[in-house]
């Protein structure tokens, strides 16, 4: 095992935790995971914690907005009350109006299924991420999050290793390539790597944590 090879074994092992497991979202190729996965990449790709992020999509969950029909259904001050819960107040307000705005065009232009946006790409990952960002809320940061999380279950997305996940190959001194990055975690799950590699991105302790390992 080369250093490279052993220092991405590391940080994986201790901080390979998806923003989905986090979230308490068990992923699946099935309607509501998948839209709860939308929800929580668009209140990530906000200028907030992510644990506050986390804790609001979980907020919303637990109010009842849980598939897209429900959320274009609730009233605007309960979404606002519900990542309120979560503590996302800075953005609540404009974040409620959009979550309804998304879930109705969710509804109506897909019949509230992400599978069929999915089929509408038909393999190109550049068009799934375009369609991502019709959605209001949802620009290039929350459709790079969403498509970092699905490879786990969009296998034609993988690997997705974005400009943050990147960013923190390079906080690690790791090789800044996708197809390299690929070559060195091997058996390593490709979601599993980007969100290991993103924490360390957003993490300066996450980064000297793993080198520490590594060392």
């Amino acid at each position: 095992m080369t250093d490279d090879r052993r220092l991405l074994r590391e940080l994986v092992d201790a901080h390979g935790q998806t923003f989905a497991e986090e979230a308490g979202i068990p992923l699946k190729d099935t309607p509501q995971p998948l839209y709860r996965l939308l929800v929580l990449a668009h209140l990530l790709s906000a200028r907030i914690r992510g644990s506050i992020a986390v804790d609001s999509a979980r907020e919303l969950y637990e109010a009842g907005l849980r598939d897209p029909r429900r959320m274009a259904d609730a009233d605007w001050q309960e979404r606002v009350d519900a990542l309120g819960r979560g503590g996302y107040r800075r953005y609540d307000e404009r974040t409620a109006t959009q979550l309804g705005d998304a879930a109705e065009l969710l509804t109506g232009r897909w019949g509230g299924d992400l599978r069929r946006l999915r089929r509408e790409a038909d393999g190109d990952v550049a068009e799934l991420r375009r369609l991502l960002r019709e959605f209001p809320g949802i620009g290039p940061a929350g459709a790079d999050i969403f498509l970092r999380e699905v490879q786990r279950v969009w296998p034609e997305v993988a690997p997705y290793l974005d400009d943050k996940a990147l960013s923190g190959a390079r906080r690690l001194g790791l090789p800044e390539g996708p197809d390299r990055l690929a070559d060195l975690a091997e058996d390593i799950e490709p979601a599993v790597l980007a969100a290991a590699l993103v924490r360390a991105s957003l993490d300066k302790e996450v980064a000297e944590d793993s080198l520490r390992r590594a060392a």
